[in-house]
């Protein structure tokens, strides 16, 4: 199958399923169960991974294998966005009912930047080679900072994108449903959940950073990179609702997931010289995260069974 079919079976597919999603599975405003977001995750899941399956049969084993390990990297980085995002919805007190609309539009913001970085990514790397190892210092250096990390630590009203969004338009005090806009006295005003959107957005845009290189890590082919990180970031919903009451059960995974990024990194500095198979990336990928929530589950049950 050609490269232009393949790109439009893809973009047909996202947008069919973000269509779905919005107007006729979450039309309607709802706060989201723990069985519901099970469910979700189980659905996305598969849809991930059905389509690796279409992947491996199109273009073979190897394409495969790099999709797979792309999905698996995305995926667990995700987990890190997953704590950022319930504090950034505890800072302001975002209602439970419109958290899943906000995450929509920041799941659609986040494939659009996606997109945006791995064309800029893969057209410096076919045009200036070097750049590759600016990718594999950049991912050493994430993974220190994530592993000695206390926190985000990312303070939202000092957010640059929504400090400007104030100066533009004044913010009304409480939500208005599921509206970004409202008009009070016949002046438009933004709502706290177009706050929040802004929050949302501009983080996400520093974790791409974090995750378009090490996807390069595995493959430079930008089909495989974005579809790999599309339907990765497609899941985050649900994961959200699904772990969010959780996190304290993760308290390896800040470890796991620098422990990746330094993987990525390495793979990076030294592709030049040694030729880490793709299928032995996919185990080593797999192994770090089975390995972190293990340990991190083990030591959190044993907390409890302490009653620590």
């Amino acid at each position: 199958m050609s490269e232009p079919s393949l790109w439009l079976i893809l973009a047909v597919v996202i947008g069919g399923l973000l269509a779905l999603d919005l107007l006729v599975f979450q039309r309607n405003a709802h706060a989201v169960s723990l069985r519901e977001a099970a469910l979700w995750s189980f659905v996305w899941i598969g849809l991930g991974l059905g389509f690796g399956a279409l992947v491996w049969a199109w273009r073979g084993p190897e394409s495969g294998e790099a999709y797979l390990a792309g999905y698996a990297i995305e995926k667990a980085l995700s987990m890190d966005n997953v704590f950022l995002f319930a504090m950034i919805f505890s800072y302001f007190a975002v209602p439970a009912q419109y958290q899943h609309r906000l995450l929509f539009w920041g799941v659609l913001g986040a494939i659009v930047f996606r997109a945006v970085f791995i064309v800029a990514g893969a057209s410096l790397l076919e045009a200036f080679h070097w750049t590759i190892y600016i990718f594999g210092l950049v991912l050493l250096v994430t993974g220190w900072r994530m592993a000695r990390a206390q926190g985000h630590g990312i303070d939202p009203q000092r957010n640059p994108v929504l400090r400007a969004l104030r100066r533009l338009l004044p913010v009304s005090d409480t939500y208005s449903g599921q509206r970004f806009f409202v008009r009070h006295a016949g002046r438009l005003m933004a709502t706290p959940l177009l706050a929040v959107l802004v929050v949302v957005e501009t983080s996400d845009v520093l974790f791409a950073i974090d995750s378009i290189p090490a996807i390069f890590a595995i493959t430079t082919n930008p089909f495989i990179v974005f579809s790999s990180n599309a339907f990765a970031i497609l899941g985050l919903r649900s994961l959200y609702f699904l772990l969010a009451g959780m996190i304290d059960r993760f308290a390896y995974i800040k470890i796991g997931l620098s422990a990746l990024l330094v993987f990525a990194g390495i793979k990076i500095l030294i592709s030049d010289l040694v030729k880490i198979p793709v299928g032995l990336s996919l185990g080593v990928i797999v192994a770090i995260l089975g390995v972190t929530i293990a340990a991190s589950l083990w030591k959190t049950r044993a907390r409890r069974t302490e009653g620590v």
